[in-house]
């Protein structure tokens, strides 16, 4: 199974750091955070990734074509500057004839994929995402069971469920992408989806934190130098 990272955004609110690099390259613990997201895969034995770049990918590049320390096989695709999440996806369609695992290039979370992807199966899927319970400021995802149903923007409460990422995709959902580079998944992809019931939610109750900002880079480097970094399950 491949997992496809999305890496090419511009990473604009924690420009102290994207100004130099993309976000996906920004370091916790001396290494980027998207080798974090790989080691987590390839704990699972995924070891296979298609990497989508966009912004400073030729920095992405640079060092994933020296970079020979773990076994893994690296696509990286130049999928534009400006494309939207779901354009982005819909880009590398040709690197995709299975089932699938995708998610950002920006957060981190001890998930457990093969539980993950076992459940994306029984449930007979087209797309299942990770659900997790919010910071307050992120919005909401409205889950009946085991299906989304509708997204909210404000926060709901603790007993609120937010898409994490770390999704599982059956190569269907490029049926859903076909706006072009301006497709945003989030939206319309995703929104119909869950109105056509093809959209499930697994939820996981464990650690996961994105890095939006530079206080979020700031905790995950003292989550990681003080022995409390959760998604280091390798």
């Amino acid at each position: 199974m491949k997992a496809v990272i999305l890496a090419g955004g511009y990473g604009t609110r924690i420009s102290e750091e994207s100004h130099l690099k993309p976000k996906p390259m920004i370091e916790i613990g001396g290494m980027p955070i998207i080798w974090h997201i790989m080691k987590i895969y390839s704990s699972y034995k995924i070891n296979d990734f298609v990497i989508c770049c966009g912004y400073k990918g030729e920095i992405l590049r640079n060092y994933f074509e020296s970079f020979d320390s773990e076994p893994w096989n690296i696509d990286l695709v130049d999928t534009g500057l400006d494309t939207m999440t779901g354009g982005r996806i819909k880009r590398i369609e040709n690197k995709i004839d299975d089932t699938f695992c995708l998610t950002y290039g920006d957060g981190v979370s001890n998930v457990n994929i093969d539980d993950l992807i076992s459940y994306h199966n029984t449930k007979q899927s087209l797309a299942t995402l990770t659900a997790i319970h919010p910071p307050e400021r992120f919005g909401v995802l409205d889950v009946s069971g085991d299906y989304v149903n509708k997204f909210h923007e404000k926060h709901r409460g603790e007993s609120s469920w937010i898409n994490g990422g770390f999704f599982v995709f059956e190569p269907q959902i490029f049926d859903y992408l076909q706006d072009g580079d301006s497709t945003v998944l989030e939206r319309q992809p995703l929104e119909t989806l869950a109105l056509e019931k093809k959209l499930t939610a697994y939820k996981h109750n464990g650690f996961w934190h994105p890095m939006d900002t530079l206080r979020d880079k700031n905790h995950l480097q003292d989550l990681w130098i003080n022995g409390k970094a959760q998604w280091k399950i390798w």
